[in-house]
C-alpha cells in the first residue's frame, strides 16, 4: 500500500495556481494524484469553516476521481490550520476528535483519523511552539494529549500515523541545530515529549529505512531564497506506525518537489 502526506500550505492557492507558487503547488498536487496513493493526508488546508468551495471539489474530484475527501477546518480561526484525507477505499468510519487539548487547539481542524478493518490511518497538524515559544507550554499539553489519543486507537488496531509534527527530532534532522536550540521546533521540550511518542510503541519509519543518513529534510524556510539551493532544511514531517507492523514497512522518503520550497510530501510504502 502507498501513503502520502504533505503540507500544502492552503488549498486555495493549489486550486487557483495563479502566482508563480501556486502553479508549483498544483503541479506537485498533480504528481501526488498521478502516483495513485491510497490515501493521501493533507495538512494546513487553511479552508474556511464550511470547508471545500463547489470549485475547490470540483478540482480534487477531478484529480483523485472515485476517491473519498474528508476535512477537518478550523472553527476558531477563519481560514487557518485545517487536515484532510483523500482515501481510495471508503473507510469503515471517520473521526475528526478533541483530545481535550488547551486553549483553542481543538477548534483548529487539526486531525483526521480514518479507520480500515485492520488498521487506522490517521494525519496531524501539530500546532507550532510560536516564534517567541509563547505557546511552548500550550503545545507540551497538545503533545500530551494527541500521545494518549493515539495510545487509545493502538490498543485497538495498529495505526499508521503522519503529519506536520512541527518538530525535528534529533539533530541530524535539521542543517543547523547548534544555532537553533531555542527555536521553535527544536527545543529540548518538544524534542523530548517526541521521544516519549515513540517510546510509547511507534516507528519513526523514514529514519528505520535511513538510520544515521545526514541531510534528509522535508521543509525548507520560503523567507530564505537559497534555503532549499543549499538543502539548509529541517526533517517535521513524519511517517509514524505501531510498532507492530514497522517490519511491512518497504520504503518511507521525502518525495521532490524541484524549485518549491515550504514542505515537501511524504510517502509510506507499506505490505498490509
Amino acid at each position: 500500500m502507498k501513503f502520502i502526506s504533505w503540507n500544502i500550505d492552503s488549498i486555495n492557492a493549489a486550486v487557483e495556481h495563479s502566482s508563480d507558487r501556486g502553479k508549483m503547488t498544483w503541479g506537485v498536487l498533480e504528481n501526488l494524484a498521478a502516483a495513485k496513493p491510497d490515501v493521501l493526508a493533507i495538512q494546513e488546508t487553511k479552508l474556511k469553516d464550511t470547508g471545500l468551495t463547489k470549485k475547490h471539489l470540483a478540482a480534487l474530484t477531478e484529480l483523485f476521481p472515485d476517491y473519498h475527501i474528508y476535512t477537518n477546518s478550523s472553527t476558531a480561526r477563519k481560514s487557518y490550520a485545517g487536515t484532510m484525507m483523500i482515501s481510495k477505499e471508503e473507510p469503515l468510519a471517520v473521526d475528526y476528535p478533541t483530545i481535550g487539548a488547551p486553549g483553542e487547539m481543538d477548534q483548529e481542524g487539526r486531525i483526521v483519523t480514518l479507520e480500515f478493518p485492520n488498521f487506522y490511518v490517521s494525519t496531524v497538524y501539530t500546532p507550532n511552539a510560536g516564534s517567541g515559544l509563547d505557546r511552548l507550554a500550550d503545545r507540551q499539553m497538545w503533545d500530551d494529549a494527541y500521545r494518549a489519543y493515539i495510545d487509545g486507537l493502538n490498543a485497538k488496531k495498529p495505526v499508521i500515523f503522519s503529519g506536520d509534527f512541527n518538530v525535528a527530532h534529533e539533530e541530524i534532522d535539521l542543517k543547523h541545530p547548534s544555532t537553533n536550540h531555542h527555536s521553535a521546533g527544536f527545543t529540548d521540550e518538544e524534542r523530548e515529549k517526541f521521544t516519549l511518542l515513540l517510546d510509547a510503541g511507534y516507528t519513526d519509519t523514514m529514519r528505520a529505512k535511513n538510520p544515521g543518513t545526514p541531510n534528509i529534510y522535508s521543509w525548507w524556510a520560503q523567507r530564505v531564497k537559497t534555503s532549499k539551493v543549499n538543502n539548509s532544511g529541517w526533517r517535521i514531517d513524519y511517517y509514524l506506525v505501531s510498532n507492530r507492523i514497522a517490519d511491512k514497512v518497504t520504503d518511507s522518503f521525502v518525495v521532490d518537489t524541484g524549485a518549491r520550497q515550504d514542505h515537501a510530501p511524504i510517502q509510506l510504502e507499506i505490505n498490509l
